[in-house]
């Protein structure tokens, strides 16, 4: 099998996996248990999050365990909108972001907040001035991704965080699930308030994941009980799992290091094959993040390419893995401004550091003989 849908999962590393099952069966003790077993549990987890924080640069105290992408953002995005919503209930993102965004964001409107979606050029990125003039007194928080999880677009996070430096109550929030470990993004430098990671993006278990809660940041919490996790998250903390999240980011950061040359040559070799096919649009910008690309090929179904792919044993997806179940156009790349035709034919094809030139070369030939095959039987 050539896997080549790791934006929307990824193989947990087997080191991951024999950590999480080593503590599961040594430290199976409740870390908020006084006894002997509880606190060599408790002083584990504590090791953990100094591992996690370390590796991010960020203080111990920042670092809130979730499980995952999804309940991170909407702990972030409703977090910050509850807590702060006397002082104002204007809220700012994107129309390119996640549906745990976008949706969130949504839900918000029903309860009486008002949302600004800012428009994304055909790159899929935001104008950052005007980001700047839509800003108001109302605004409470800021909300973007880092890279798309769908074009693979890389929005300028730097630029973005000077502008809400200069509006010292808005908070800015950073959806960083895609770029973890492929993208650099400096938590400190660019102003971010609040980030959310997800383990099963970079090698890691599903359920699993992180929210870096800036020092001097307040929430209201999603989940109410006995108060784990600074009151953020309450619920008996999931040892091994978090255990396995600080494996799988040590281990992910070391590739980002060592190896992100050999991401982006494959990424170099995709994005020039795919666009000089015939009847392939490439929708990726060609400077986009190293491990999506995105492509269109108008007249065939994306479900019937991606079917007839697996026949061949190589697996990739259409849209997010979270919106491929329903209807066939795309969000993000209608709101890019495609075409009809394109919106409606979107195919992702996503790299993981494990992925080889020997698999690209056989998924683009195996690709172009299956468009050819698929357009004779239409015709």
């Amino acid at each position: 099998m050539i896997y080549l849908d790791n934006s929307a999962t990824t193989k947990p590393d087997p080191s991951v996996l024999s950590s999480f099952q080593q503590v599961s069966e040594k430290y199976y003790g409740n870390p908020s248990s006084i006894h002997e077993l509880g606190g060599e549990v408790e002083q584990l987890y504590n090791r953990a999050r100094e591992q996690v924080a370390y590796l991010l640069q960020v203080d111990p105290n920042e670092v809130i365990f979730t499980s995952g992408g999804t309940e991170g953002n909407n702990l972030a995005i409703k977090g910050i909108a509850w807590k702060h919503q006397q002082r104002g209930k204007h809220i700012i993102t994107s129309a390119v972001e996640h549906s745990s965004v976008y949706e969130a964001c949504k839900h918000l409107e029903q309860l009486g907040f008002h949302v600004t979606y800012l428009p994304v050029n055909e790159k899929g990125v935001i104008n950052v001035h005007q980001l700047e003039e839509v800003i108001t007194d109302e605004t409470i928080l800021v909300s973007v991704m880092h890279v798309n999880n769908e074009m693979g677009s890389i929005l300028p996070i730097k630029e973005i965080g000077n502008v809400v430096k200069k509006h010292p109550k808005v908070h800015f929030h950073v959806d960083a699930v895609q770029s973890l470990g492929k993208v650099p993004l400096d938590l400190q430098e660019s102003g971010i308030d609040l980030c959310t990671f997800s383990g099963h993006k970079i090698h890691g278990l599903k359920g699993t994941g992180m929210l870096f809660v800036r020092g001097g940041t307040e929430l209201f919490p999603l989940f109410h009980g006995g108060g784990q996790e600074k009151g953020y998250r309450s619920g008996t903390e999931n040892v091994a799992g978090n255990v396995s999240f600080a494996r799988a980011l040590r281990l992910i950061k070391e590739q980002e290091e060592n190896n992100i040359g050999h991401l982006r040559n494959l990424h170099f070799k995709l994005f020039s094959s795919l666009s000089d096919m015939e009847e392939v649009y490439v929708n990726s910008p060609e400077n986009g993040a190293p491990h999506i690309i995105n492509v269109s090929v108008p007249g065939l179904k994306p479900e019937v390419i991606i079917h007839a792919l697996y026949d061949k044993k190589i697996a990739i997806s259409t849209q997010s893995a979270c919106s491929s179940k329903q209807s066939d156009d795309s969000r993000i790349l209608n709101a890019c401004g495609f075409s009809d035709e394109r919106v409606r034919s979107g195919l992702r094809v996503s790299l993981s550091f494990s992925t080889t030139e020997e698999e690209i070369d056989e998924f683009l030939t195996i690709f172009k003989q299956t468009i050819n095959d698929l357009k004779e039987i239409l015709e």
